[in-house]
């Protein structure tokens, strides 16, 4: 008997060729997917490429078909349309009508007509467009929020109470600080409004909106200003005080701190903010300061032939000058918006004072041998008037506050006075030391209206005085019209002397001539 089995050929069979059959139908279909897609696409750009700066078909603004149209075609549609829309308003028992622009709502014609026509968006975009002729361009629409809100606060009649806010004043009677309470009014919410332009404003179309005319409150309440007057009271309430480089203590009253806060509303409006007058914190703190520096005295001593000192006519005192006020102001200003206690110190250098050399005068031993070498030197007579009429030396003013005089010097020779004059009188004494001239006027109205109102009786206002010079802060010498004797106390302070001695040395002085006030 023959067995005979069947093996399949090598290589495969008509099985092997069943599965190659689909795989070469898949790799055909991509291939003619593939010519196509770029066919059609070739063909969507070259059928955009005919719109170029035109609307591609499908385009559509505010539901109007604009393909084929240029964008100043669009434009002017975009604009016609935003103009005609009109917005109804009904706020209380009134009907408004508003236009788009009276809303504060910009219509950009020209930005919408450039999106309509853009090309050159991508391909699937081109493609879309094309295949599907729908492209949809929204108007380009901006909405001013801050102008919507005023439109409906001005929504309230007249005749309606409008809210008072709350205030915050210092009682200038009761020396203390007051709310004044604020009241509610008639008003609207302008978010109401605010909301339905910006919902409703890109479709250019009109709309209506209800907007509510109502009770409202002050933006800022009276338990807002009550809340600050307590921070006031708080800030206060807190030692303040600067120790003076003399060892004495400049206290910073709560009087004088009042005087420097105020308040106000911030910027939002909706809440009160209080506030330091820094020029004013920096003056004082400087006036503390000057009151705390101590100029030099410069020394004048009488020396003989040899140089030894016989007398010394005007002691020398070393000066301080503070050094860090500006320092001290910066803390106190920071200090004022706080409420912790504040302490600081003037700190101070020391200002070395000069000593004047000055021939003592000479004795009688010594007059009386000059006097025969002149009689025996037919020269020495002429060189010694020669001498005498010009002294040669600084100038400088001696006032001698103990013998109520004023005597012009240059270098020891005394060329003018002693003349009779009026000093300070008692609480107002005129100050000793060394000082030069700084400030000089022909004439000057004169008056202390910045310490005593009119009607004290320590108030003074004089008009025209003539020739005044200053050498230290308000201490002058001036003419003094008004007085018919001198040599004795009784000025406020500067040196009264009779006109034309006043004029006399106006004319000889000037600015930076030294001035010397001893006792």
């Amino acid at each position: 008997m023959t067995n005979v089995t069947d093996t399949a050929p090598l290589g495969g069979g008509p099985s092997t060729g069943g599965r190659r059959g689909p795989r070469r139908m898949v790799l055909i279909i991509v291939a003619i997917l593939a010519v196509l897609a770029v066919v059609l696409t070739g063909g969507a750009l070259a059928y955009a490429k005919q719109f170029d700066g035109r609307a591609l078909p499908g385009t559509t603004v505010l539901g109007q078909d604009v393909a084929g149209k240029t964008p100043e075609e669009i434009a002017a549609l975009v604009a016609a349309q935003g103009e005609d829309v009109t917005i109804d308003i009904t706020a209380g028992d009134q009907q408004v009508q508003a236009s788009l622009a009276d809303l504060g709502v910009t219509v950009d014609a020209e930005a919408t007509a450039s999106a309509a026509v853009d090309t050159d968006a991508s391909v699937p975009t081109v493609i879309a467009s094309t295949w599907s002729g729908e492209r949809p361009v929204a108007p380009v629409v901006e909405v001013d929020d801050a102008k919507v809100a005023a439109f409906a606060k001005g929504l309230v009649p007249e005749d309606r109470t409008q809210p008072v806010d709350a205030e915050v004043t210092f009682d200038e009677d009761a020396k203390e600080w007051k709310a004044v309470p604020g009241r509610d009014g008639q008003g609207v919410d302008p978010q109401t409004l605010v909301d339905a332009v910006n919902q409703n404003a890109a479709s250019l179309t009109g709309f209506t909106v209800e907007q509510p005319i109502e009770q409202i409150a002050p933006s800022i309440t009276t338990e807002d200003a009550e809340t600050t007057v307590g921070e006031i009271g708080k800030i206060l309430e807190q030692p303040m005080a600067i120790k003076g480089a003399d060892g004495e203590t400049h206290e910073v009253s709560a009087e004088r701190r009042s005087s420097w806060l105020s308040v106000a509303p911030d910027e939002s409006g909706s809440a009160l903010a209080i506030s330091v007058d820094e020029d004013a914190v920096r003056e004082w703190v400087a006036a503390r300061a000057d009151q705390d520096n101590v100029k030099p005295v410069d020394g004048i001593e009488q020396v003989d032939e040899d140089g030894e000192v016989v007398k010394v006519v005007t002691e020398k005192k070393v000066g301080l000058e503070v050094t860090n006020t500006d320092a001290v102001a910066d803390g106190l200003i920071a200090a004022m918006t706080g409420t912790t206690p504040f302490e600081a110190a003037f700190e101070s250098k020391k200002l070395e004072p000069e000593v004047q050399k000055v021939d003592a005068p000479k004795t009688e031993e010594q007059k009386k041998a000059e006097e025969e070498k002149k009689a025996n030197d037919p020269n020495s007579s002429e060189k010694t008037e020669e001498k005498k009429a010009k002294p040669t030396g600084e100038k400088w003013i001696d006032v001698d506050l103990t013998n109520k005089t004023v005597t012009a010097y240059v270098g020891d020779t005394p060329v003018w006075g002693p003349r009779s004059m009026v000093d300070g009188k008692p609480g107002n004494e005129t100050p000793t030391g060394t000082y030069e001239i700084y400030l000089r006027y022909d004439r000057q109205d004169m008056t202390n209206a910045a310490y005593y109102p009119e009607g004290h009786p320590k108030y003074y206002y004089t008009p025209d005085v003539p020739w005044v010079q200053y050498f230290h802060h308000g201490y002058g010498f001036h003419g003094a019209p008004w007085r018919s004797s001198f040599g004795y106390s009784g000025s406020h302070g500067c040196i009264n002397m009779p006109v034309s001695d006043a004029k006399w040395l106006y004319d000889w002085a000037s600015l930076g001539t030294k001035v010397v006030v001893h006792r």
